[in-house]
């Protein structure tokens, strides 16, 4: 990565030098839209709606500072695709974190929830999840082992809850009990393990999803004996992919509790959210499940 210190007064400030390299607010918006899946410098004219010469030069910019990556998928006349590379992927948690502070303090009333109001702008911005494609990228099982949260069954159902421990596994942050939508992922991932037969009797995979460590998922599954994988988002790539509504606790990005119903393509088909509910939600998902399975 390039120094950037001509563009900032203080060339010993962290702050300052970061600011020089993604202050632009188009910056944030490609590095939100590559994350997503956007690859390619039409699809991004497209998505962005910035003019040809702005987009070019903010893509150059970044391939110099080394946020994004060049990958040539035609060669003649060649024509390059733009991928976040390590640096740009060390930016995910900064967009989280400003879209949380957007939903939390621009959009909502300030106050520390792990849900939201069925007719909030972000529920709207969940809901329109149904038709787009997950990008293909990775989690870390409980086990550490990179895994696709797309499985090869005809249908996936991703649950993803705020954080789950088993007892005495220290993480719960002081007074979950008292942020609303934050309690119940126990109830839930145990109604799931009970019920996980009229899933896969209907050609579906059930995954656990939250940004945790995969040790203390480990550790929740193992105790409660979940029959299916949990994966950790702790890095956000997922989270950020999909734009998925999140809340801070204890000083770590948590995912409010959605699900999502995936196809084999990749497609989602179909999104729960908000879930006030946490056992009720497995009722939920097999009825969307039925319900999609039937038009499809």
């Amino acid at each position: 990565m390039r120094a950037s210190a001509s563009a900032s007064t203080d060339p010993n400030c962290s702050l300052a030098q970061a600011v020089a390299v993604v202050g632009d607010w188009w910056t944030l918006l490609l590095v939100r839209d590559v994350a997503g899946g956007v690859h390619q410098f039409e699809q991004l004219l497209e998505s962005t709606g910035i003019s040809r010469r702005v987009l070019a030069g903010r893509l150059k910019s970044l391939v110099e500072e080394g946020v994004l990556e060049k990958r040539l998928y035609h060669p003649h006349p060649p024509r390059f695709e733009y991928h976040l590379s390590p640096t740009g992927r060390g930016l995910l948690p900064v967009l989280v974190a400003l879209q949380d502070w957007g939903a939390r303090y621009v959009l909502g009333d300030g106050e520390l929830t792990a849900t939201s109001a069925p007719d909030s702008a972000e529920t709207h911005r969940v809901h329109a999840l149904v038709g787009t494609r997950l990008p293909d990228l990775t989690l870390r099982a409980a086990t550490g082992t990179p895994l696709d949260p797309v499985t090869a069954q005809p249908w996936t159902v991703l649950y993803c809850f705020p954080g789950g421990y088993a007892p005495g596994h220290q993480g719960l942050p002081p007074e979950w009990d008292t942020i609303p939508g934050a309690p119940g992922c126990t109830l839930e991932s145990c109604t799931y393990r009970d019920r996980i037969a009229e899933f896969t009797e209907r050609g579906a995979s059930v995954l656990g999803v939250s940004t945790q460590r995969p040790d203390q998922l480990a550790s929740f599954g193992e105790h409660h004996r979940l029959p299916f994988p949990l994966l950790s988002d702790a890095d956000l790539h997922l989270t950020a992919a999909l734009r998925l509504p999140t809340f801070r606790a204890a000083g770590t990005d948590r995912l409010k509790r959605l699900t999502l119903l995936l196809d084999r393509t990749r497609a989602v088909r179909g999104v729960l959210y908000p879930l006030p509910d946490p056992a009720g939600s497995v009722d939920d998902a097999l009825a969307l499940l039925d319900s999609v399975r039937h038009d499809s």
